[in-house]
């Protein structure tokens, strides 16, 4: 029985739980959770509560454990270097080490990296430490993003037309950012559609999982506030309406092209999820980002769907041998729906802002699956906290049924909770035809 540790206790790790114990080879699974993740603890064979920077107690866990290798699930303990403390006693893991995880937890890393190794994908970009220089370069841009550097949550860009709408408010924000010490990037804006492409990445060989869209704001008909992600879909292609088989073909190559350049510039491969966040424009695929993990909520998509064992994967990973493996995933499609409490996204004067510490009750979610996020056990019961709570996932033959599962499962969790009823709908994924055809001119 090999004895895997997984690190994170978030729905994405509990997706990985379930991924790492339906292996045939019946592995034991440990696991190190900053708090107590009830799905992820009902799948371990032993759970260890500690702190993501405490790397002492992890590699103790690990040892007294005699773990065979570890999957570390959420990009803080990458941050933390947990990869690397492993590696010095001779534990692997599925997941990069602090100087690779740098794809994620350094923008300007990514961006400059792509850059040198002229890989297409980049929009016009500068870095800044002072204000000197900004202004003159967003008078340059007909649209602006801002991007402070480093881990953010996905929540801490800023985009022109979303979050400020002139020049001058941009300048602003830049000055808080600087002010604040941080680096910042500006970049150009994009028109388009995004799409993540998660891949798997042995160092060598990079596997394009199926694509996801995820869903950011907060409310429904994409309203409202960024958050870590409301939900997401995937269909039984493995592609999305509003893409060309090319848009595909371009964000693998961007995403071979970056794992050559990460090789190339550390001397070290990358082995682990390399998730690139990518636009489809007039112009081909753009690159937004990468995430140096599994999406959360795209894990609950894709890892349901994976036929191939997931422990042999990850052997593989670590081994350098991917190419030596069919990974393959069925043809059906997914809708993910996170349930949130009422707050979530909401300023903290909200009438809705105390919904974080409310108890809930989980009833039956029918033929969903159900991922346990941000919850707290206690004895009396299932607390929010000001964080996502639930993902519930609907697997189907197609979109429809998929989100009717989803929607059914949803329903079961009561207590002061929201979640968004359009994701997987067809007026939304029609919008986004209709959006690409407008700016393609097809």
């Amino acid at each position: 029985m090999p004895k895997i540790l997984l690190i994170g206790n978030g729905a994405r790790e509990h997706a990985l739980a379930e991924a790492i114990t339906r292996s045939q080879q019946k592995p034991l699974l440990f696991s190190f959770m900053k708090s107590n993740n009830p799905g992820i603890a009902s799948l371990s064979a032993k759970t260890m509560l500690g702190s993501y920077s405490d790397l002492q107690a992890i590699t103790g866990f690990a040892v007294e454990n005699k773990i065979e290798f570890a999957v570390i699930g959420p990009e803080d303990p990458l941050n933390n270097g947990v990869a690397d403390a492993l590696a010095k006693i001779n534990i692997p893991a599925v997941g990069p080490t602090k100087s690779l995880a740098r794809l994620e937890t350094s923008k300007s890393f990514t961006r400059n990296l792509v850059s040198k190794y002229n890989i297409p994908g980049n929009p016009q970009f500068k870095v800044f430490t002072t204000i000197n220089g900004v202004e003159a370069f967003l008078n340059e841009l007909e649209g602006i993003v801002l991007k402070p550097d480093g881990l953010t949550g996905g929540k801490g860009v800023q985009v022109q037309g979303d979050h400020f709408e002139t020049k001058e408010d941009a300048l602003k924000l830049c000055e808080q950012v600087l002010g604040g010490g941080s680096s910042l990037i500006v970049e150009e804006k994009f028109d388009g559609e995004e799409f993540s492409l998660q891949c798997l990445c042995d160092g060598k060989t990079v596997v394009a999982t199926p694509l996801v869209q995820d869903h950011k704001r907060r409310f429904d008909g994409d309203k409202g506030p960024n958050t870590g992600g409301m939900g997401s879909y995937s269909l039984p292609d493995h592609s999305m309406p509003f893409l060309k088989p090319k848009d595909l073909g371009d964000g693998l190559e961007i995403t071979r092209q970056v794992a050559a350049a990460l090789l190339k510039e550390t001397g070290n491969p990358y082995k682990g999820v390399m998730y690139g966040g990518f636009i489809a424009t007039k112009n081909g695929v753009k690159l937004l980002e990468y995430n140096a993990r599994f999406g959360d909520p795209e894990a609950m998509n894709i890892l349901p769907l994976l036929k191939t064992d997931f422990v042999e994967v990850c052997r593989h990973i670590i081994a350098g041998t991917l190419d030596k493996l069919k990974i393959e995933f069925e043809h059906k499609a997914t809708v993910c729906k996170y349930v949130v409490p009422k707050g979530y996204g909401l300023p903290a004067d909200h009438p809705d802002a105390a919904s974080s510490k409310a108890r809930i009750e989980v009833g039956n979610v029918g033929k969903a699956r159900l991922y346990y996020s941000s919850v707290d056990k206690k004895e009396d019961g299932l607390y929010l906290s000001a964080s996502r709570a639930i993902g519930i996932v609907g697997i189907a033959g197609d979109l429809a049924e998929a989100r009717k599962i989803a929607e059914e499962g949803v329903k079961a969790v009561k207590g002061p909770v929201a979640y968004r009823e359009d994701i997987g709908t067809e007026a939304l994924i029609q919008k986004r035809i209709d959006h690409m055809k407008k700016i393609r001119k097809d």
